[in-house]
């Protein structure tokens, strides 16, 4: 068999990994931002104030541990899981122990003071940690499926299951809807019968256009193997998000923004009935003859053309979402809500996805099915909650340790320090503000700063490794090698263009 269709077979016929084990990859990051946050503030200090010592933190607390934790430690990752949870549970015991060693406030004092906090809300740290660690935790992905180390669970499924790798687009497009301008409110001026909105749009994505087909084109020009049942023959990522971006902008121009998951859910529902009552299921997976055949455009990409309404959806969900986390709060007590409501938005989908799994299909990205939709929502939102709780976490370790060290988490206003008379003001460190060389130093702002490049830059090195190494082959220490080098080189060249100030976006 040729090195082409090895890897190819290689990466093929898979029926994923069960639902609890996707959460547990989504903890583990939340529990990597935490340590890192307590690294930063109690053993780092004012001592790692070259950035290089805080790229070299921030890749090993952050990235590397990632690597670890879907390769090598991948069959004992719940017991990671328990075994970091039990611990920062400890460290926050011992750090309010300490506190109250100098403070006579009660439990119930500190706590009516950590809610009563007033935050810095020019940023929402959660969300820049979510569409960061996608770009990540994608970044990893696509090039460590190609090697044994990588559990093959964990990559996508070939029609019906939840791999780890079939949450990767859906993320991407979830992200997107919640930064989006319509969950930012920016267009709630413009009239229905105004289009101008969807016309800056169409210009917007012509990156992404213009992407998809040098992908496209470099693809076929190498012979680069290809999982076509992924998207098809000649469709990719790139124009799956452009289609999606502007479709999703005409109908929120014509629909009442506000109402996005009505649409959201209409169009799912409408697609599956679809797949349920016609014979569009077996056309997208067995092609117009039954027998998959690739004849003609449509045929050839039905798997990315049909999917569009799946992930249609995806970004409607995602709008509703946006809307809803970008109102600005200042108190803690006010984000604590939001943690409610994203939990119980979180099983009332996974209570639908159990429901919708009974009467339809297994969750199927090949066809972006309502099984789909329900799975990748409602793993957002968990993805979002658990980000949010790790920075109510480090919100609380600074208030009740009065150290504040921690770039990309919530900064707390001097004033909140006057909310309770009882509250013991934050000790005036030297690195108790986070100053601009602080916030340069910082890897997640850096892969914030330039989230394309990252996924750019991500996919080059993937096509550059395959082309020069026998992944399939590769023994553990060879694959781990090439994996954390791959990953340290995306990292250091935003983190280099980050610290010098330079942003790569050209339109």
């Amino acid at each position: 068999m040729a090195e082409k269709e090895l890897k190819v077979e290689f990466i093929s016929n898979l029926s994923g990994t069960t639902l609890a084990e996707n959460l547990l990859g989504l903890i583990l990051s939340a529990l990597c931002v935490t340590y890192r946050g307590l690294i930063l503030m109690y053993f780092v200090g004012e001592s790692a104030t070259s950035s290089w010592k805080r790229l070299l933190i921030d890749f090993i607390v952050l990235v590397a541990f990632l690597v670890l934790s879907c390769t090598i430690l991948a069959d004992m990752l719940h017991w990671l899981v328990l075994v970091l949870v039990a611990v920062l549970a400890l460290s926050v015991f011992q750090i309010y122990s300490q506190r109250k060693q100098h403070s006579r406030q009660q439990l119930k004092e500190v706590i009516r003071s950590f809610l009563e906090t007033s935050l810095d809300v020019n940023c929402i740290p959660f969300v820049t940690l979510f569409r960061v660690f996608i770009n990540i935790k994608t970044g990893i992905s696509i090039l460590a499926v190609d090697f044994p180390i990588f559990p093959r669970r964990y990559a996508k499924a070939e029609t019906y299951g939840t791999g780890i790798m079939d949450f990767g687009v859906a993320a991407f497009v979830f992200a997107n809807a919640v930064v989006s301008p319509e969950a930012r409110q920016k267009n709630k001026n413009i009239s229905y019968s105004n289009f101008s909105f969807v016309i800056k749009q169409i210009i917007a994505v012509w990156p992404l256009v213009f992407l998809g087909l040098a992908r496209l084109i470099s693809v076929k020009a190498v012979d680069y193997h290809e999982h076509v049942t992924e998207y098809g023959v000649h469709w990719n990522f790139f124009f799956t998000l452009a289609i999606v971006r502007v479709s999703s902008s005409f109908l929120l121009i014509l629909c009442p923004v506000r109402s996005s998951w009505i649409l959201s859910a209409s169009v799912a529902v409408c697609y599956q009935l679809l797949l349920e009552i016609t014979n569009l299921k077996q056309f997208i997976l067995h092609g117009n003859d039954g027998k998959g055949t690739r004849f003609g455009f449509i045929n050839a990409n039905r798997e990315g053309l049909f999917s569009l309404l799946g992930y249609i959806a995806i970004y409607m969900a995602g709008v509703q979402v946006g809307i809803y986390i970008m109102k600005k709060r200042t108190l803690v007590k006010d984000w604590i809500k939001v943690q409610g409501f994203l939990v119980m938005n979180f099983l009332i989908l996974w209570l639908l996805l159990h429901v919708s799994e009974a009467l339809t299909d297994p969750v199927s990205r090949r066809m972006a099915n309502l099984s789909f939709v329900l799975w990748t929502v409602g793993q957002s939102l968990f993805f979002l909650m658990i980000y949010l709780l790790a920075d109510l976490v480090l919100v609380f370790i600074k208030v009740i340790s009065g150290m504040a060290n921690v770039p990309s988490s919530w900064n707390i206003l001097p004033d909140s320090s006057q909310k309770t008379k009882n509250r013991t003001s934050l000790k005036s460190h030297s690195f108790g503000k986070l100053d601009k060389t602080t916030v340069h130093f910082c890897l997640i702002e850096a892969v914030s700063r330039n989230q394309l490049l990252f996924f750019l830059q991500s996919n080059i090195l993937t096509g550059l490794v395959n082309l020069t190494i026998d992944t399939v082959h590769s023994s553990t220490f060879i694959s781990l090698f090439v994996l954390l080098v791959y990953m340290f080189c995306n990292c250091v060249i935003v983190y280099i263009l980050h610290i010098n100030d330079i942003t790569l976006k050209f339109w």
